[in-house]
């Protein structure tokens, strides 16, 4: 399904007749509507962040909605999409916080790459309708995913944006890791904490008092 190491932390989903099943629904909606993202790019931020890569986790809630907009990372868009507000937002909190320059697309296939697990609680979603595929099945997966980042030993920051995010913080009981919680970047509600929130900086100093290497978040590939 994957092609790295969360194949063999997941081998008990991929091999369950309930995720089979739940599958089947899903390609269905594939097959009778217009569905995002792309079906090839479902699993992507699995594929860009082996398990065994994860240093952080960035919770988003299901795709964005518009077409060409989604490639199965949270917060990101392909680079020839407008920069969505949230991730303006992002990028202006990553200046105050980093002094990055902000970038002029936003692809964030780079951070992945760094070891940024971009993950959404819900991995598809009908265009022009937005949590459609809420409550279909797949937070139960994303859910066992983050139980299994939660089992790692090496500490991991799980950074949660928004009510939704926070709603994940209960299945994170190791102590060894770190959550960062602020209000979510969207222009409703940024200016209410998350702003100011430094959770860039603060992701780098956890990683380099655990022995970790931070992350490049200005990384340009």
């Amino acid at each position: 399904m994957i092609g790295n190491d969360w194949d063999e932390k997941l081998k008990i989903i991929w091999q369950s007749s309930g995720f089979k099943k739940f599958m089947a629904i899903v390609n269905k909606e594939y097959e009778t509507k217009t569905v995002f993202p792309p079906k090839d790019a479902i699993f992507r931020a699995l594929k860009l962040t082996p398990y065994s890569n994860v240093k952080v986790v960035i919770v988003g809630q299901d795709p964005y909605h518009g077409i060409g907009e989604a490639h199965g990372l949270s917060f990101s868009v392909q680079k020839n999409v407008k920069v969505p507000p949230s991730l303006q937002n992002i990028y202006k909190e990553l200046y105050d916080d980093l002094n990055i320059p902000i970038k002029s697309d936003g692809d964030l296939t780079s951070w992945a790459k760094e070891g940024v697990l971009l993950l959404n609680a819900v991995l598809t979603v009908v265009k022009d309708t937005p949590a459609s595929h809420r409550h279909l099945g797949w937070e139960l997966f994303t859910d066992y995913v983050i139980r299994l980042l939660n089992e790692k030993e090496k500490p991991i920051v799980f950074i949660l944006w928004g009510n939704f995010a926070k709603e994940k913080e209960k299945l994170i009981t190791n102590p060894k890791h770190l959550i960062i919680k602020s209000p979510h970047p969207s222009p409703f509600s940024a200016r209410y904490g998350f702003f100011g929130s430094k959770p860039f900086s603060k992701t780098n100093d956890f990683l380099i008092k655990t022995g970790q290497s931070p992350i490049n978040w200005g990384r340009i590939d």
